[in-house]
Order: structure tokens, then sequence, then C-alpha cells
């Protein structure tokens, strides 16, 4: 269930950063005398204070009062925790307990421990606290494990992508559907990224709020692997710090503010410099904005959100005036998007199609029917490049070439035939040399003396790179017969006629069986994994764009109340 960020803390917060603000300008200390005398509040020193705040902040004295206390008590506990720590060694934490397990949200949990004992020991120190820590514990074992999978699966895809004889596989395209040319390594770290991207993003749809930010920081993390000069050609970095700071005010995550502005920050940075200070670069590329301004929409009401909850009324406002005007315009009409559905046109193509071309139905038909025969044609696009790849492979391995190496040679080359010829019929060359190098006539008269085959002699020389004392020890260990994983020598390159596997015999060893068995079973456990991922990357490029907007809606609303009430206070 989702947690959205209460009117009320909303509220509490934005009244303490102004009375803090107002505390540090006048040097007001108020966990000292006269304010605070033996650790209690004076009565006639904080009443004074709050008559005198309550006029600037157009509120009540009382409700001054109230927020002023919170914060005396605040900063008092902290100055009793550190002194008793200076002390005794015994520290005071504060416990972030999970939401649904509190009582009363708004209020803090503290437990005081030396902090050289077990965690155990803390745990089993309070029933009450052991449950809920097990509880916790299930949680984040649950996460840990959704984490890993998610890894795994994206892990195997980006393996696969240079492989054109799997499927499922992956490649990085630009939006319209060219393959971008972009180092291994980091084309790697780009779809963990995009994986664990989607992942969240799958997650908050269903209001996951809690295990979606896992997956999101883990993507954050893929990123920070990936060079400067690709985030600033595309918009997934700035729209993934949008969704972070979505899942912080989704669970009320209010300690994380400070990251929450630097993360807008960044946003807003990037897609300036993907888009273009007027968005010109993205007018070249889809020739309209009006799809990718829900997320300046939401950039904009995110900033408006911080800066009321950091007491700054002022920016709140102006950025919640940028926010009201792009949801007049972006906002679905009902009766249009009924005109284009109609047509045949799904609610997210009506929705978008409208926002592409600002309300205007008959454009909107004709820019959804272009996108459609635009996707159209990239399907298309796409279906005749895998059918040249696998020709391409099917001709090398024709030749005699291993199927992986003719894909993966033919990655290097662009798919170009007889480049990738010369260069596996080169690496064989090579490996022929070297092999003959390793295999000379006293090494193998040496294993024959020992009583070895010249067969299993000279495979085995092959595989050790001539070491005699290795080869040796190599035929020992399988009774001088070389079995057939060891002598196809599936590393080399040179060409090689892909035999069929042969048919489990009766003679077959009980420990190779199990071998086998435990591949299969870890291959059936990866394809496991790579199609749970796979359910969770969205079939329409653009569904990170396609907000509804209701959530943005009711949060417009509540700062609308608040930023109108403190107006007419004051």
């Amino acid at each position: 269930m989702a947690h959205v960020l209460s009117p009320d803390v909303m509220a509490e917060q934005n009244v303490e950063a102004k009375l803090k603000n107002l505390l540090k300008q006048q040097k007001i200390q108020l966990w000292n005398p006269p304010y605070t005398e033996d650790n209690r509040p004076s009565p006639e020193h904080m009443q004074a204070l709050s008559e005198q705040y309550a006029p600037l902040l157009g509120l009540s004295a009382p409700e001054v009062g109230g927020a002023l206390e919170s914060i005396r008590a605040q900063a008092v506990n902290r100055g009793k925790g550190n002194q008793t720590f200076r002390e005794t060694s015994v520290a005071t934490l504060e416990l972030l307990l999970p939401r649904d397990s509190k009582k009363d949200p708004k209020t803090k949990t503290f437990f005081q421990t030396k902090l050289d004992v077990s965690v155990q020991e803390l745990v089993d120190s309070d029933a009450e606290w052991k449950q809920q820590q097990d509880q916790e514990a299930q949680r984040q074992t649950s996460q840990s494990q959704s984490l890993q999978r998610t890894h795994k699966g994206f892990q195997i895809l980006s393996e696969r992508e240079e492989d054109f004889d799997s499927r499922p596989f992956l490649e990085i395209a630009d939006q319209k559907g060219n393959p971008l040319n972009i180092p291994q390594q980091e084309k790697k770290a780009l779809i963990l990224a995009m994986g664990f991207h989607e992942k969240g993003r799958s997650l908050m749809k269903r209001k996951q709020f809690d295990d979606a930010l896992c997956h999101l920081l883990q993507a954050d993390q893929q990123f920070s692997k990936c060079g400067s000069a690709l985030l600033g050609s595309v918009d997934n970095f700035a729209v993934l710090q949008l969704d972070i700071v979505w899942c912080y005010r989704a669970l009320e995550a209010l300690s994380c503010l400070d990251d929450g502005r630097a993360r807008l920050q960044r946003a807003e940075t990037s897609f300036l410099q993907v888009y273009g200070e007027s968005h010109q670069r993205l007018r070249m590329i889809k020739g309209n904005t009006g799809r990718e301004e829900v997320l300046f929409l939401r950039l904009y009401l995110l900033q408006s959100l911080l800066s009321y909850i950091e007491g700054n009324d002022a920016q709140a406002k102006q950025q919640l005036s940028k926010v009201e005007a792009l949801y007049r315009r972006l906002s679905p009409d009902t009766e249009k998007m009924e005109q284009l559905m109609t047509l045949g046109f799904t609610e997210r193509e009506a929705r978008l199609g409208l926002r592409a071309c600002e309300g205007d139905v008959q454009e909107a038909a004709i820019h959804i029917s272009n996108r459609r025969q635009e996707r159209a044609e990239m399907k298309a696009r796409e279906r005749d490049k895998r059918r040249s790849r696998l020709e391409a492979v099917s001709i090398l391995t024709g030749l005699g070439f291993n199927r992986k190496d003719a894909a993966r040679v033919l990655n290097q080359t662009k798919g170009n035939v007889d480049q990738a010829y010369t260069i596996l019929l080169n690496s064989s060359q090579q490996c022929e040399t070297s092999s003959s190098s390793s295999v000379t006539p006293d090494k193998v008269d040496q294993l024959l003396y020992l009583g070895f085959e010249r067969q299993h002699s000279e495979t085995a020389l092959r595989l050790t790179d001539g070491d005699v004392q290795a080869a040796t020890q190599l035929l020992l260990e399988n009774q001088g017969v070389l079995p057939p994983d060891l002598t196809q020598e599936t590393g080399s390159p040179g060409p090689r006629r892909e035999e069929p596997e042969p048919s489990s015999s009766s003679s077959t060893s009980s420990s190779t069986t199990n071998t086998s068995n435990n591949t299969s079973d870890t291959s059936t456990e990866d394809e496991q994994m790579v199609s749970e991922v796979l359910e969770d990357i969205s079939r329409h490029e653009e569904d990170y764009l396609d907000l509804t907007l209701e959530e943005e809606s009711e949060l417009i609303a509540t700062l609308q109340s608040y930023l109108s009430r403190a107006a007419q206070t004051l």
C-alpha cells in the first residue's frame, strides 16, 4: 500500500523549518537557558518566543509553541544522548522501524545501548523490537533475493547481447531504433542499470515503493559505471533521479530531503543537456516536446514540495505556478480522448498523441498513425537484421567455424562476413601454429614411454601448452583416456565441425550424470530469471512518459491549499 506524504506532516515540517531559520538568524539555542532549565522547558520564555514568532508566521501562539517545543525537545534529547555517550559510552540510537509496525507514524523510537554489543543482543533485549526486527529481516531477505534475481537475469541478457543466436537478447538503440555503438563493458552496465530501473518502475506501478526504491538505487549504482558522454546523450539517468525522489515522497522519507534536492538538480541538469536549453534537440529528434513535458511537470512539482517542506514558501509557489501551467496543458481531455479511442486507438496512444499535438484531435490521429507505422517499420528492420545475422552465422559455421566464435566475430565486424572469415581464419592458423610448437616429437615420446597412447598424449600436450608434467598429471587423472569435453577443446577459435552430442550410455558414471543434471537445472533456473525480468520490461518505448497525472493532481491540490492558507495568514 502506498504511503503518500500526508498534509499534516508537510505542514509540520514547513513550520519547523521556518522556525529553525528564525532561531538561527537570532542565534537562539532552545536547549540552553533561559528556554531550557534542568532539561525542562521554561514556560515563561517559551511562551514569549511563541507570541513573538506567531505574527511572523501567520499562526496562533499555541501552534507555534507546539512546534518550538518539538524543536527544543529534539535538541535536548540529542544533547543528553551525546553527554551520556561521553560519560558512559552508552549511545542513544534512533531506530528506523518499518512504518506499518509503528502505532503512531510521528513517534520516534529510541534505544540506549553500548556500541560494542552484537545486533543479536540488542534484538533479544526487547521482545516487541525483536518481533519488528524479525519482520524487517524477512522483508530485507525478500528484497535481497529480488535484487539478486534481477541482477542475474539482466546479466545473462547483457552477455547474450553479442550472441546473435540467442533468444531473447537485448540491444540498446536510440529513439529511431538504431543500435548505439557503446564499449562492451559500459554497455553491460547500462543494460543492468536500465533493467533495475524497469523493475523499479514496475514495482512503483504496483505501489510497492519500498521494494521499488531498492531496485532504483541499484540502477543508480550501475549508471555510475557509465561514462558521462553516454549519460549526456540519453534521458534515462534523469528519469531515474525523478523516480527515486518520487519514492522518497511516497514513503515520507523526510530524512532523505538533502539527497532528494541533489537528485532533482542532477535530473534538471541532465534534461537540459540531453534535450537542449529550449528543448531544441528534442524537437529535432521527435518533432515535438509535448510528451516529455510531463517529466518537467513532475520535476517542478517535487522541487515545489521540497521547497515547501524546507519552509521556503516563495520558491515553492514559484515552482508550483510552472506545474499548474503544465498541468492545464497536459491533463487529458476526456472528450478528446474518447474521440480518438472510437477511431481504434488505445488510451495510451490517445493520451500521448494529444500531448504531442497540443490537444489537436485531428493532428493527434495523424501523429498516432505515423507512430504506428514507424514502429512497424522498426520491427521489420529488426527481423531483417536478425535474419541476415543468422544467415551470416550459418555461412561461417558451414565453413567449419564454431557457431559462438562466428557470432562473436560477426558482431566485431558489424555483420561483414568476409572480414569475419578472415579474422577467424587467421585465429585458426595462429592456434595451429601455437599448437604445433607445444606438441614436439620428444615431448610426445616422453608420454609414449610412460605408456599413454599417441592421440591422447598429443591432445594433453596441446591442452597444457606443452607442459609434459602437467600433461602427465592430466592423463593420469583420466586413466590415460581424455573425456570428450576436454578433447573438443571448446575454447579454441579455429574451424571445427559441430558434431551432434553423443547420447548418454549406460556406462556413464554417476558423477558425470549428476554434473549434467546440475547444468540442466542451472540452465532452467537461468531461463526462469530471464523470463522474470523480461516481464518487467515495458513493451512500449514511451511507457515512462505515459503519466495519468492522478497522483500529481492530488499533490498539486495539497500544495495549493497550504500555500494559499499561508498567504492569507501573512
